[in-house]
């Protein structure tokens, strides 16, 4: 018996030998590759650090991250330098020249360790891809956003936007938090251009739908910022994790269940020969959903799986940075009364005396002052303030059409039904650099119906 006993703690005492063996070895190698890299890069400065954590302590939270990066800037002198969080080792880029350099260069494609957050979520697909992959997924998708074909989704922002004008006026004359109904508004955009269906989130924000994602763009900004609830062994002890878990799980059942029905529709429509017959193939509106199922990457059909990371992407994509955006932008058109004034100007001559019908595709076009005016809330606001990228190779230094025609669309009906007004007392924005750039305290205007 004893012999037994003093058996199973030798075999437990190696057993811990071995595992803190390799967990010193892999400290080690991975201290080797971290002061390996520091030594190439020792051209770029760095602030003070501390031991083993590198510079975490120079940030307080998200409300933060970009001040306290321009902080360092101007400590530094630099538009170039150095930040460690733990062994991991950043170059942050703050010059336009360079960072144009990183973004366009085929030499680094791969992205940041941010991005395995989104994993769970959205797997590998256009947005979260390396490499090969995204060079395939990329000459996949380009044609989707062909101009015949996003002249079929004006129809989906015009109905869904009477929604949001709607829901706007039963809010008249009081302060509100604008981005909470361009989010929902933007939900249901994306949901019937990504997959053909409609959620009805304006009229139904307490669906099951909508609260999982609202959960998951939280707990994913969540993880960007925090140390432990970003370690992939750490997570699991939150509750977040179950959540999440639960979340992904019916958000991925109900993209499938679309996918397979789609997938029998247009089978269906095939065998008649009667659904798709135009230039590109199509006479009715084609989901994002039904371009990807007619697709083929070197000569084979996407899986079941890709096609479901490509559709959620999209719902990342095209819904969380669109409303950012749309909301900054009101809000800037609020607080600069001469700005409003020359794009409601444009909006007269664009609708002459019909200032209410339906929007069209021409229309938009025509729009070249509410183009500067969303472009300089990009400017100002950025929906997506900082970008990452990982290089494993030395080098050398020296969809967009489709935000651009809803954010219009939406910006045209607003003001063309509201003049837009600023808080009183002016509403300060809280930004935050989360997933997308956000304001912690709301984006608050007061909206006033338009009198022609």
């Amino acid at each position: 018996m004893q012999t037994e006993f003093d058996l199973c703690n030798m075999s437990m005492s190696i057993l811990i030998i071995v595992i803190l063996t390799s967990l010193v070895v892999a400290l080690c190698h991975k201290w080797y590759k971290f002061s390996s890299t520091l030594k190439e890069l020792q051209w770029l400065r760095q602030p003070k650090g501390w031991p083993l954590l590198g510079h975490i302590f120079e940030f307080k939270d998200s409300t933060t991250i970009l001040t306290d990066v321009l902080r360092i800037r101007k400590q530094l002198g630099e538009k170039l330098f150095i930040l460690n969080f733990g062994l991991s080792t950043n170059i942050v880029c703050m010059d336009y020249d360079f960072s144009e350099f990183v973004l366009t260069t085929q030499d680094i494609l791969n992205k940041g360790d941010d991005y395995k957050f989104l994993h769970q979520w959205i797997g590998t697909g256009l947005l979260t891809s390396d490499g090969p992959k995204w060079k395939k997924r990329r000459r996949l998708i380009t044609p989707a956003f062909h101009f015949s074909i996003l002249e079929d989704f004006i129809e989906s922002f015009e109905q869904n936007g009477k929604v949001l004008i709607q829901k706007l006026k039963t809010v008249t004359e009081k302060d509100i938090d604008i981005h909470r109904y361009i989010t929902l508004y933007a939900l249901d955009v994306i949901c019937d251009a990504a997959m053909g269906v409609t959620v009805n989130a304006q009229n139904d924000e307490d669906s099951q739908y909508v609260r999982d994602i609202k959960l998951l763009l939280k707990v994913l900004s969540e993880r960007a910022i925090s140390v432990l609830k970003g370690s992939k062994l750490l997570f699991p002890l939150f509750p977040d994790y179950y959540h999440v878990k639960q979340a992904v799980k019916h958000l991925h059942s109900v993209t499938y269940s679309v996918i397979d029905s789609r997938r029998e529709k247009l089978n269906q429509a095939q065998n008649k020969h009667s659904e798709f017959d135009d230039d590109i193939g199509r006479k009715k509106k084609m989901a994002f959903l039904d371009i990807l199922l007619k697709s083929t990457v070197d000569g084979q059909p996407l899986s079941r799986d890709d096609i479901r990371e490509e559709v959620d992407t999209f719902m990342f994509e095209g819904h969380d940075t669109t409303s950012s955006a749309m909301g900054f932008a009101l809000y800037l058109l609020a607080r600069h009364q001469d700005v409003q004034k020359k794009a409601v100007e444009e909006q007269k001559e664009v609708f002459s005396d019909d200032i209410y019908r339906n929007i069209s595709y021409n229309d938009l076009q025509q729009m070249k002052y509410m183009e500067c005016v969303i472009k300089e809330a990009l400017r100002l606001y950025p929906s997506v303030p900082m970008f990452a990228r990982r290089t494993d190779v030395d080098v050398s230094y020296k969809g967009q059409k489709f935000a651009m025609l809803e954010m219009k669309s939406t910006l045209s009906k607003v003001l063309r039904n509201f003049e837009l007004h600023p808080t009183n007392p002016e509403h300060k924005l809280i930004v935050a650099s989360e997933a997308v750039l956000k304001s912690t305290n709301g984006v608050n205007i007061r909206l006033v119906e338009r009198k022609w």
